[in-house]
């Protein structure tokens, strides 16, 4: 009896000390892939395509980024498309950026976080990692943090980088109009989402 009441203390710890075990990552290598998938702020929209911040991003990373962003697309448009890149481009990371055009088209937020969630469950079950960026709400009062993104990377675990977009769009030299980015502005965003791979372990700095 004594020995089954140790084996049920020791089962017990365990469990308790389980969930504080670091989950591990993924380290990109040079023949994988990156997918970028989003809308016109993937795509690049008010830059050159070599300015986008996927093409960016594989410059400074050497690894392939497919630029797989389309101008006005909403996340429910992304989330039926998500499943052909998925198969089409096996990547090893999907960087997902949605949510603009929700929000431009006053579309439910409750809708937005549900395809936000079903995006991220679908890479992971193609055997991707995901990397997802925070978009802003546009208001009369200037850009303002939607809470949803940090509740679905709660939900889903997948990394969050936020602001970086807040903070592009609030500095008039590096942006081509209201909502997208310039060619500095993308630099930038490239840049952030760099550091942040390399913060996470998907990448070696």
């Amino acid at each position: 009896m004594k020995y089954l009441i140790v084996a049920v203390a020791a089962a017990v710890l365990l469990y308790l000390i389980r969930p504080l075990t670091p989950a591990m990552t993924t380290t990109l290598q040079p023949n994988d892939t990156i997918l970028a998938a989003g809308d016109s702020l993937t795509y690049g929209f008010g830059a050159a395509p070599e300015q986008s911040y996927p093409a960016l991003l594989s410059k400074m990373t050497g690894i392939r980024v497919v630029n797989a962003g389309i101008n006005g697309e909403t996340s429910a448009e992304g989330l039926r498309r998500l499943p052909g890149l998925l198969q089409k481009h096996r990547p090893k990371l999907t960087i997902l950026c949605y949510g603009g055009n929700d929000i431009l088209q006053k579309l439910p937020m409750a809708q937005l976080k549900a395809n936000l969630v079903k995006m991220v469950s679908l890479c992971k079950t193609h055997g991707s990692e995901v990397l997802l960026i925070s978009v802003p709400n546009l208001t009369l009062f200037g850009l303002e943090p939607l809470s949803l993104y940090e509740e679905v990377a709660e939900e889903t675990g997948a990394p969050l980088l936020e602001g970086v977009l807040a903070d592009i769009l609030d500095k008039p030299a590096l942006k081509s109009d209201q909502i997208h980015p310039n060619a500095k502005g993308y630099k930038a965003m490239a840049e952030a989402i760099y550091r942040k791979l390399v913060e996470e372990g998907f990448i070696s700095p």
